[in-house]
């Protein structure tokens, strides 16, 4: 029996389902083992893990699935003009998302509801869900696995969170690459895969999660989307997007530096310069994507924020963001955004690791990125709708 065959029959087993739906996921599971089988250097605990990663979105997928059979008025749900954060990581992203996750008229993906999204949430045990206590254990797991991540990406059960793993139930996701050496699979999910059905099955998920859990005002993220901004618009045509800028010499290697941490924990072999070269290659192939996008008619359609007036005093970006959406900015809303930002620190400090080592120096990044910072990160810009 086949790698595939055995990892989809544990799922089968695991999740107590048969049926994962339609099959678009099959090219990217094949893919993807092949390429951690042959490529990534793995350890006894990361041959260990992946494994039980896939077969744990396998599983989900199954439970997905019976979900849908079981209740098919769950399909008629709708999706309406999410608003969908962008642009590069590590640039203030996750701040803006748990600001705008503070107010209570808008629906965000909660940590817990990504790590488990069966059975779906019911708006009346939200509060009360026995996978918030799973979602805080699972945490502190990773904060033993992956000791710096506490501080590089800061987050609770309930924060907002990204699609990446909604992405990999169809195994098309930049997850993967976080945290392996997987080269095909990269260079076959950036350049060969489709990502419409991906897209798909992202909000095949999303409306399984506002089915009885309102409010259904999608307030979304996930820096990749910047590679695959032509799929995600065909299956969100009517969404507006709110793109995060802040100089390319912090963020690339600050990207290089997460993915560093989480390979180390699978790999006793890891490459930096690898590293560093798959990280300015896809961030780089994802702007272009993401201006041509943008100069293709669709730059109405943008609001941009830059890193650092929204560390200083978000909420004049906040106001402006709203009229921008055409909505209210309300007192419940700027208080709870208020409590968000009182109560959470915003330089949590961590050691990181010299950009020399993953083969970048500051001014050879200015130089490839100009194409990109000279248009959106000048000092002097101000957030603003295109």
């Amino acid at each position: 029996m086949s790698r595939v065959k055995q990892l989809l029959e544990r799922a089968r087993e695991q999740g107590g389902f048969e049926d994962f739906g339609a099959n678009s996921y099959l090219e990217g599971l094949e893919i993807l083992v092949d390429s951690l089988d042959r490529e990534a250097r793995l350890n006894e605990q990361g041959r260990l893990a992946m494994d039980a990663q896939i077969t744990d979105l396998l599983a989900k997928r199954l439970q997905i699935e019976h979900w849908y059979r079981e209740h098919p008025e769950i399909d008629a749900e709708q999706i309406v003009a999410p608003l969908i954060g962008l642009g590069l990581p590590r640039t203030g992203s996750s701040a803006l998302a748990c600001l705008l996750g503070a107010d209570p008229a808008v629906r965000s993906i909660r940590t817990w509801e990504q790590m488990a999204p069966c059975p779906p949430p019911d708006i009346r045990t939200v509060d009360s869900d026995e996978r918030l206590v799973k979602a805080q254990e699972a945490m502190a797991r990773r904060a033993r696995m992956f000791p710096r991540m506490t501080s590089m990406l800061p987050s609770t059960a309930t924060s907002p969170t990204e699609c990446q793993l909604f992405m990999a139930y169809d195994f098309k996701s930049q997850i993967f690459q976080a945290f392996n050496h997987v080269p095909s699979y990269v260079d076959w999910l950036n350049h060969s895969a489709d990502l419409v059905p991906t897209y798909g099955y992202v909000k095949r998920v999303l409306k399984l999660l506002q089915w009885r859990c309102p409010p259904k005002r999608w307030r979304l993220k996930n820096p990749s989307h910047i590679l695959f901004i032509e799929a995600l618009d065909r299956v969100f045509p009517d969404a507006r997007f709110v793109m995060t800028h802040r100089d390319v010499a912090s963020v690339i290697p600050s990207v290089a530096d997460v993915y560093y941490e989480l390979h180390k924990a699978y790999s006793d072999t890891v490459d930096l310069q690898a590293i560093g070269r798959e990280t300015s290659e896809f961030c780089e192939l994802g702007m272009r994507r993401m201006i041509a996008f943008r100069d293709a008619g669709n730059g109405h359609r943008f609001f941009d924020i830059q890193f650092a007036p929204l560390q200083q005093d978000p909420f004049p970006i906040l106001e402006a963001l709203y009229r921008f959406l055409g909505e209210e900015l309300s007192p419940v809303a700027r208080r709870r955004m208020q409590e968000w930002r009182q109560n959470t620190p915003r330089d949590t400090g961590y050691e990181r690791t010299n950009m020399a080592e993953f083969g970048f120096d500051a001014a050879s990044l200015k130089r490839r990125f100009a194409f990109y910072s000279e248009r959106f990160c000048e000092p002097a810009a101000a957030a603003r709708p295109n």
